[in-house]
């Protein structure tokens, strides 16, 4: 297993909050949430492969939960448990949007990479409904995340792909909460655009 955590996700971890709580959805063996965990992150990770999660039930700071996140399951995580960040890499399923956007904290971030349409052209997944759409990760926080970085194009490493990605984050409560940079004057939000 490559343990090393997607290039997206290492750019934008420096806007979880330090020590925050993680999601990492559909993490499998938690590549992500090993490595959040090991900067002092408390990590959920869900997943449906049980055997997957157990790799991970010695690690300190990772919680896991087993839980089938499609076919009409609810939601299994209780209303009001936020997470600073949620970290989805390679999974879609679309009814999902709105619970990870309700699951942000104040000042959280949502980082998610995956599959984008044309990826049937040179590979796997190729079936539309694992594939998204021009636009649609800008459509599914549009009015409800800024978006800090956002991508939809062709890659080549790991594997030559086509991905769409995002990076946005949930406006903090008030200005004390918001990330800051050194030597800039207090007012709306900053997000440092490298780590």
């Amino acid at each position: 297993m490559d343990g090393a955590p997607s290039p997206w996700v290492a750019r934008w971890a420096h806007l979880v909050a330090p020590g925050g709580a993680v999601l990492d959805v559909a993490a499998g063996s938690g590549r992500h949430a090993r490595w959040f965990a090991a900067r002092a992150h408390a990590v959920l990770a869900v997943d449906r492969d049980e055997q997957a999660l157990a790799s991970m039930s010695a690690i300190q700071g990772i919680e896991t939960l087993t839980a089938d996140l499609e076919n009409g399951a609810p939601w299994p995580l209780p209303d009001g448990r936020t997470f600073d960040a949620i970290v989805v890499t390679n999974y879609l399923h679309r009814p999902l949007f709105g619970h990870f956007i309700d699951a942000l904290a104040p000042g959280g971030v949502l980082i998610y990479e995956t599959f984008a349409a044309g990826n049937g052209s040179i590979g796997k997944p190729s079936n539309p409904a694992f594939l998204l759409e021009p636009g649609e990760l800008l459509d599914a926080v549009r009015g409800r995340l800024r978006v800090i970085a956002y991508e939809d194009g062709f890659v080549d490493d790991p594997r030559p792909a086509y991905v769409q990605r995002i990076c946005a984050a949930r406006e903090p409560k008030s200005a004390e909460n918001a990330l800051t940079i050194s030597n800039i004057p207090s007012g709306p939000p900053r997000y440092a655009l490298t780590g």
